[in-house]
This record gives C-alpha cells, sequence and structure tokens, in this order.
C-alpha cells in the first residue's frame, strides 16, 4: 500500500485528506500538535481498514520530523508528504505595524523551515518511491497582498518559492504547491474571528488533492477548488 506523511491532521483539511487517502487505502502517519483530537481522527481514519500511525508534536522539533519519517518507514517507505500544518504569526491577524517579530519568526519556522526539514529527512525514501510526491498546502495570500495576512502570507510565499526550486532539484519527484482556497477551518476562525461568512468544508476541496495524484501533472503552483472544477 502506499504511505502518506499528512502534518496538521488532526482536524481540517489535514484530516480530510487523511480519510479520503484511507478511503483509497492509503497507510498513512500523521502528525498534530493536540494529541487528544490526533488521537480521534486517527481512530476515525482508521476505520477505512488501513495502517494509522498517530504522532502528536511540533513539527519545528528535528527529533519529532525524525520521527515521523521512522514511522512512514515502518509502513514501508513515503510515497508522499504533505506539509499542512501552519502557523499565522498572530491571532487574530494584525497589520504589519503590530505583527509581533516573534510570531512572524513562528510562522516562518513553521510554514517553511519545519517544510524544508521534513522534505531533507524523507526525501531518500521519497526518491525511492515509484511515485514520490510533495505537497506544500499554500494560500491566496502568498501570491495577493490582503491587510493584515503579511506575515502568513510572506511564509506561504515562501514555502511556494521552495517547492518550485525543489521540483528543477528533484525532477523525478512531483512538488506541488497547492492553494485550498477559503475554507470553514479553526485556522481562518482564529486569523479573522470577525468575519462569519459561510464559507466550503475542507473535504469540498480534497478531490482537487486526489486529481493531482491520479493525474500526476507537472510540478507547479495549483488551486484545488479549479481541480475539483476541471481546470488547471
Amino acid at each position: 500500500m502506499p504511505v502518506a506523511i499528512i502534518t496538521g491532521a488532526s482536524k481540517g483539511l489535514g484530516r480530510a485528506l487523511a480519510e479520503a487517502l484511507a478511503g483509497r487505502g492509503w497507510d498513512l502517519v500523521l502528525d498534530a500538535r493536540g494529541a487528544e483530537a490526533l488521537e480521534d481522527a486517527a481512530r476515525a481514519v482508521s476505520a477505512h481498514g488501513t495502517r494509522v500511525t498517530a504522532l502528536p508534536g511540533d513539527v519545528t522539533d528535528a527529533a519529532h520530523r525524525a520521527e515521523l519519517v521512522a514511522g512512514a518507514w515502518r509502513l514501508g517507505g513515503v510515497d508522499l508528504l504533505v506539509h499542512n500544518a501552519s502557523a499565522l504569526g498572530a491571532e487574530p491577524l494584525v497589520r504589519l505595524e503590530e505583527l509581533p517579530l516573534a510570531g512572524l519568526r513562528r510562522a516562518l519556522e513553521v510554514n517553511l523551515v519545519a517544510g524544508l526539514g521534513l522534505v531533507q529527512e524523507a526525501l531518500p525514501l521519497l526518491r525511492a518511491s515509484e511515485a514520490g510526491a510533495v505537497v506544500a498546502v499554500s494560500s491566496d495570500a502568498a501570491a495577493e497582498a490582503y491587510e493584515t495576512w503579511g506575515g502568513y502570507g510572506a511564509s506561504k510565499a515562501a514555502l511556494d518559492h521552495l517547492a518550485a526550486v525543489l521540483a528543477v532539484e528533484e525532477p523525478g519527484l512531483r512538488v506541488w504547491a497547492v492553494d485550498p482556497g477559503d475554507m470553514g477551518t479553526d485556522l481562518y476562525a482564529a486569523a479573522v474571528p470577525d468575519d462569519h461568512e459561510p464559507r466550503p468544508e475542507p473535504a469540498a476541496v480534497v478531490p482537487g488533492f486526489l486529481r493531482l495524484l491520479d493525474e500526476r501533472p507537472a510540478s507547479g503552483r495549483y488551486g484545488a477548488p479549479a481541480l475539483v472544477d476541471g481546470v488547471r
């Protein structure tokens, strides 16, 4: 069975992706900081009959990243790495003049540095896979200038560029930066708590991610909602 590592998998998009992949027979290594929520997600995902390893921890911790890859190795390797864990930098979001530098550092450490660290740790197993792939979960804020989204957007823009360079350096892999679009998640609620407009559930964009795995288009940046609608 193929094996995927998914960070930030206790809820939101990470959990929705885990459930979809488990439904397709994937074995999974799941990460999140909250042990109780992660264990709940793992129980739900394992109901599909696949092997699920739940490892709570912080992706900025090198030892935890090594543990995630070791868990995948015990399941057979790494065919897919999904870097979904994210930090906002401030909750709620604030203008750049107010953004705590410690918050910006945290966003860069989680969204960017940890993503590269996990890729570095998993790269030998990804290269050994017949269809190794990396998904960096991006954001519209990486490409557009939205007030208060500067720190988070900068970290995601840097992640996009890292993914693009990785694709050039590792032509044997597929490396996709994927913007999932607006979603009704706890992350968005923490970012903009006064925005009560209805937004799609994460499960609504999961078919876009699955399309990438099915069709394996060239490495690059994609929008999940457009993939769901049949557009690249």
